[in-house]
C-alpha cells in the first residue's frame, strides 16, 4: 500500500467519520433518492481519480480520495440541524483530516473544495471541479427508480456510463 493511502484508512477509522456515516444510513433507510453511504463515496472517489490520471492533473491521490470521503460527511447534520452539507461536510474534513495525517495546508485545501462541491460555478479550485464532476458522474440517473420524482434538471442528470 502507498503511504499516503495510510491517511484514507485512518478517514475510514475516524470516529467522527463511522458516526457520520452511521447517522446517513439510518436518516437516508427510507429514501427513495440517490444516497450518501460509502459506496457513493467510494464511487466519487474512483471516479476524481480516474479523471485526474487521464487528464495528467497534479493531484495527489490520498488529496482525491480525502475529499471524496469526506465531501457528503455533513448530510446528516444538514438533515438534522437544517446545515448545508457542504458547509458541515467541510468543517468536520477540518477536524478530522489532521487527526489523519494530513498538513494544515492540505486540509485547507481539501475542505475548501469540499465547501464548493456543490455548485460547478463556485469550485474555483481544480480539486473541487473534479470533485463536483465526479460526484454527478457517480449517479445512475438512467436507471433510478425515482427518476419521475427527482428535482435535479435534467442538465444534472447523469444519463451515460463514463468513467
Amino acid at each position: 500500500m502507498e503511504q499516503n493511502m495510510k491517511r484514507i484508512d485512518a478517514i475510514l477509522q475516524d470516529d467522527r467519520f463511522v458516526y457520520g456515516l452511521q447517522r446517513i444510513t439510518e436518516l437516508e433507510a427510507k429514501r427513495i433518492f440517490c444516497c450518501h453511504r460509502l459506496d457513493h463515496l467510494l464511487d466519487v472517489a474512483r471516479i476524481a481519480w480516474i479523471m485526474v490520471l487521464e487528464q495528467q492533473m497534479p493531484l495527489q491521490k490520498d488529496i482525491v480520495y480525502g475529499a471524496a470521503l469526506l465531501h457528503d460527511l455533513g448530510r446528516y447534520r444538514q438533515y438534522e440541524e437544517n446545515i448545508p452539507h457542504h458547509q458541515a461536510s467541510a468543517e468536520l474534513a477540518a477536524m478530522i483530516l489532521p487527526d489523519a495525517g494530513y498538513t494544515a495546508e492540505e486540509t485547507a485545501i481539501i475542505a475548501d473544495a469540499i465547501g464548493q462541491h456543490g455548485d460547478e460555478a463556485k469550485s474555483r479550485s481544480q480539486l473541487a471541479r473534479v470533485l463536483y464532476q465526479a460526484d454527478k458522474l457517480s449517479r445512475n440517473c438512467f436507471q433510478c427508480a425515482a427518476q419521475t420524482e427527482c428535482k435535479w434538471t435534467e442538465e444534472k442528470r447523469n444519463k451515460i456510463i463514463q468513467y
